[in-house]
């Protein structure tokens, strides 16, 4: 086969895929989706993931989802479309940056884990600043979910367990719009090493997308 032959294959097209950022949750950092990240490489994609700082909830969200405008600025190149996965709080830091950062114009696809959409009673534990814009209710989540259809632009699949402790209550992380899987994981933090989990987000990763 020359080269004129694979620059044309459809195969070969078929296989290009969007970079894969992983953004983490509160008390984490990326290192907590190195499971993952090495199970989404072994397929051939870009995995990258940063380390939002503060990273125990003292910051509010929006600060840190300008930490990921500035990672998405700074590493792709600005006409580079990618795709996000977001656990716990990373998840709703992903949405403040998809949908008041200018992220909505590159995001393809977004995956969100265990993420509190409608917040999360646990929020109510911890005076911190991000901890109370997770909290049923905040303002912050509010003015995110009063604009929620801006996500049906792009592919959206959110992914949780009924037996969440740390997204209370766990049907938090429902969300109107786009894909939903369920998986019965017994932790919060098992979401991110349990095998089913990653065969969802590869799959969704994959999910063709209109341009």
């Amino acid at each position: 086969m020359d080269n004129k032959t694979k620059k044309h294959s459809p195969i070969l097209k078929e296989k290009r895929r969007n970079p894969v950022l992983l953004v983490h949750g509160i008390n984490d950092t990326g290192a907590v989706f190195n499971k993952m990240a090495r199970y989404l490489g072994k397929q051939g994609r870009i995995v990258s993931a940063l380390d939002l700082i503060p990273n125990n909830g003292s910051e509010l969200l929006d600060k840190l989802a300008q930490q990921v405008a500035n990672y998405v600025n700074t590493n792709f190149a600005p006409e580079q479309p990618l795709d996000i996965v977001g656990f716990s709080m990373g998840g709703i830091v992903s949405r403040y940056y998809i949908q008041r950062l200018g992220g909505i114009e590159r995001v393809k696809r977004f995956i969100t884990i265990s993420s509190p959409h409608n917040g999360t009673n646990i929020a109510y534990l911890a005076w911190l600043k991000g901890a109370l814009q997770m909290q049923p209710d905040s303002d912050f989540l509010n003015d995110l979910n009063s604009d929620i259809e801006m996500l049906k632009k792009l592919n959206f699949t959110s992914i949780w367990t009924p037996y969440d402790l740390m997204i209370v209550p766990a049907e938090s992380s429902r969300i109107p719009v786009g894909k939903e899987f369920i998986i019965p994981v017994a932790l919060h933090p098992w979401m991110l090493t349990d095998k089913r989990t990653f065969e969802v987000v590869a799959a969704a990763l994959d999910e063709p997308i209109s341009y």
